[in-house]
């Protein structure tokens, strides 16, 4: 297992502008821009709002996660001689040249991001992210802000469900770099897993770069490349105790096998020499970290029971294995016997260590066979998931989107046929309400100028989707829920690291009513306006119907 990287904050915030430098955008944003500039407006005031519609599969929650890689973005954000020479040569012909020059002394120290903390429970049509500042500015940065936030937020959400269905017991491994969509998908899902609530991930890169508990042993290929114990060397080992005379290793393990095989009635003709010396190749490499896959054959034939032989030996030797790993077939039913078999050993042969080895699962575990093995009984102490985690098999985008809500300090919104992906106006703060358990029952969206709500005193507003009626609610707690994080160019929040951004995680769900957290079918959680934003939507909306914003109209 790898411990943090002392000195990998100046890493990540060269990883950032490595993969998400300015020109990491869409093509409309330069063309908008320019416009904006040619008609001398891209110095306006603007307010941009990210969001998305609807809670991750199917479930009653998200988690907001991608802010940390935000800060350094909008840190770094700067245009290079190359990148203006580039865009000179995809845009229209008759782009004024000076509109490159305007580019080359871009950044962002006009930009103000206000912004939910990261590791926080969320829901659907929350403003989550507020951005301001200068008009032009503020809208090159969509893309490379939503690219940062959404896969994120997904994945990290996907995580915390698969934590959710597994229980506190378990550890959780994530394994999927090599089922990834790229190495920056592999490496973003290895860091937004482990804060969603996986406990270690294979990705030795991301160990490196975030401080993320690394593990691993070894493949099937690794087994099946042995035939015979003639390719096991050194075929010795050191005692732990110090006697400096090395051990014929395969002797004492042979010595093992036949007592594994007498205590079992197991027969020794179906035992894999290959894989015997397989096992003894690596215990011998690694003895205090001895954790073999061992279904590359039969389990129960072949693979129990050359472990068990190699574990004993190691134990003789004053080491101690670690345990197994299940890699095809029934898993629970696997995990059960070959926790009865590391029993009887412990009782038979006086072998403490073999009360403690771990059995590992893994075999395309998706989250429901997760919540399905919860219902069997089982013996697995630690699940590894790859590709239905980072994939997001279920659900493959969050659909975070980034909407113009003000300019000029006058309130901006879409008004749509679909009423979906209409838009709230105004610049915005968010408060979370909270009953007298403690858990959250409401997150209120008010206009910046509205009055705060107080614990304990009564407050009408507007959930969304309930058709405009009102409710009267009385909360015991509130929390503002976005903070100031950058302004004129600086960070203004501490940068947490992924180990403190999990902490965090951990703590809001926690919060969260379990009728909330359900995997199926959970119960909705409540966003609603309050009355002075309400009645500027439906003022909008009655202009718009009367015409009033037609240049036809009269």
């Amino acid at each position: 297992m790898a411990a943090p990287c002392g000195n990998t904050r100046g890493l990540m915030e060269r990883s950032i502008r490595e993969r998400v430098p300015p020109l990491l955008t869409d093509l409309y944003q330069f063309t908008m821009a320019y416009a904006y500039w040619r008609a001398g407006r891209h110095q306006e005031p603007a307010v941009f709002e990210l969001f998305f519609r609807d809670n991750p599969f199917g479930g009653g929650f998200s988690l907001f996660a991608g802010v940390h890689d935000c800060l350094l973005f909008l840190r770094s954000f700067r245009f290079t001689e190359e990148d203006v020479e580039f865009l000179r040569s995809v845009m229209p012909p008759s782009t004024d040249p000076a509109f490159f020059q305007f580019l080359r002394g871009l950044d962002c120290s006009g930009v103000t991001l206000r912004s939910v903390p990261e590791g926080t429970v969320v829901f659907a049509r929350v403003p989550l992210m507020e951005v301001a500042g200068p008009l032009a500015v503020v809208q090159l940065l969509e893309t490379s802000l939503l690219c940062l936030v959404n896969y994120a937020s997904l994945v990290c959400s996907n995580a915390a469900r698969f934590r959710l269905a597994a229980g506190p017991r378990r550890r959780l491994l994530e394994l999927g770099l090599r089922r990834a969509q790229g190495p920056d998908g592999g490496l973003t899902a290895s860091r937004y897993t482990y804060i969603g609530g996986f406990d270690l991930t294979s990705n030795v890169q991301a160990g490196f770069l975030f401080g993320i508990p690394v593990a691993g042993t070894m493949a099937h290929s690794y087994v099946t490349s042995f035939t015979s114990l003639e390719e096991v060397c050194p075929k010795t080992l050191v005692a732990v105790n110090g006697d400096p005379d090395p051990v014929d290793f395969i002797s004492l393990t042979k010595g093992w096998l036949s007592r594994v095989c007498e205590l079992l009635g197991a027969e020794p003709g179906k035992i894999r020499e290959g894989e015997l010396a397989a096992f003894l190749s690596y215990a011998i490499a690694y003895p205090q970290h001895f954790l073999p896959v061992i279904d590359s054959y039969s389990v129960g034939c072949s693979g129990l029971l050359n472990f068990c032989a190699v574990a004993l030996a190691l134990c003789e030797l004053g080491y101690r294995p670690v345990g197994v790993r299940l890699d095809s077939g029934d898993l629970c039913r696997q995990s059960v016997d070959v926790r009865r078999v590391f029993r009887l050993c412990n009782v038979h042969f006086s072998v403490s260590a073999f009360d403690s080895l771990i059995i590992a699962g893994t075999n395309s575990i998706s989250e429901q066979s997760m919540t399905e093995l919860n219902k069997k009984e089982n013996e697995i102490d630690v699940i590894g998931v790859g590709t239905h985690l980072v994939t997001c098999t279920k659900q493959p985008s969050l659909g975070c989107v980034y909407k113009l809500v003000e300019v000029r300090g006058r309130p901006r919104m879409k008004i749509s046929e679909d009423p979906l992906k209409s838009t709230v106006p105004g610049r915005k703060d968010v408060y979370r309400l909270i009953d007298a358990e403690g858990h959250p029952f409401l997150d209120l969206v008010c206009l910046a100028e509205d009055s705060p709500p107080e614990a304990g005193v009564s407050l009408s507003c507007y959930p969304l989707g309930c058709d405009n009626s009102s409710v009267s609610v009385t909360p015991a707690q509130v929390t503002c829920l976005r903070q100031e994080v950058f302004v004129q160019g600086q960070v203004t929040h501490p940068l947490c690291s992924a180990a403190e951004t999990r902490a965090k995680v951990r703590s809001s769900l926690q919060t969260l009513h379990p009728r909330h957290k359900r995997l199926q079918e959970p119960d909705s959680y409540t966003v609603a306006l309050s009355e002075k934003l309400h009645n500027l939507v439906t003022e909008i909306q009655k202009g718009s119907s009367n015409n009033s914003n037609f240049l036809l109209a009269n």
